[in-house]
């Protein structure tokens, strides 16, 4: 038990911090005629609960007051009087690599089926749901709804910055380990839908939504 707990907390340790870099990762240290995919460091087949917090930017908020568009939960979420939308892990999987042995060197998904958040304006609401993370792509895409009509499936969503990632917490008392840091970014195809749809041009790729906080269960 204790081996799979250190084998989680160091696959969600590289989880967010690769985000950023493993998309673009050197392959320059595979071994030269190799053609065989390495052993990986640490993988996780089946990821359970519990969930991905995101503590919503106090000027993403202002920006959606200015455009009279209220966010609200959907399913399963929810958002805090502190302003932190949480989203349940409802699957997925994960493999590490080590760095340069392939590309991208952290592998795998990240599913939260059955919520997300609504953006409401205008007459209009649109919905952005059952959010899967790829962190060899730093990208979160998901379902889009446009007034209970499927516009889209798997539109990439939000860019992930790993880079402001901070130290991997594991608790052993209530066997959690807890990424918190990554900066969520609205995607330049993300903000030309909202645009288009609410009739605004004031959302922009690359406006920082929040800082994401992912905690899952490292069944020790």
């Amino acid at each position: 038990m204790m081996r799979r707990s250190l084998t989680i907390a160091a696959t969600m340790s590289t989880l967010a911090l690769g985000a950023a870099a493993c998309g673009s990762e050197d392959t320059s240290g595979t071994q030269s005629g190799s053609t065989s995919t390495p052993k990986p460091v640490a993988q996780i087949d089946e990821l359970t609960g519990r969930n991905t917090g995101v503590t919503l930017d106090a000027g993403f908020v202002d920006a959606l007051k200015s455009l009279k568009l209220t966010p609200a939960p959907v399913g399963n979420a929810t958002i805090s009087n502190a302003g932190v939308a949480s989203f349940p892990i409802t699957g997925g999987n994960v493999t590490y690599y080590k760095p340069g042995s392939v590309s991208p060197y952290v592998q795998g998904t990240i599913d939260h089926d059955g919520s997300g958040l609504s953006l409401t304006g205008g007459g209009k609401k649109v919905s952005l749901t059952d959010f899967v993370v790829d962190p060899g792509t730093s990208t979160l895409t998901g379902k889009v709804s446009v007034d209970g009509k499927t516009a889209a499936e798997n539109a990439p969503l939000f860019f992930l910055d790993g880079r402001t990632l901070d130290q991997l917490e594991v608790n052993k008392s209530n066997g959690t380990a807890v990424l918190e840091g990554t900066t969520v970014k609205l995607k330049d195809e993300s903000a030309a839908l909202l645009n288009q749809t609410f009739g605004v041009d004031a959302l922009e790729g690359g406006l920082k939504v929040g800082v994401a906080k992912i905690t899952v269960n490292t069944g020790a």
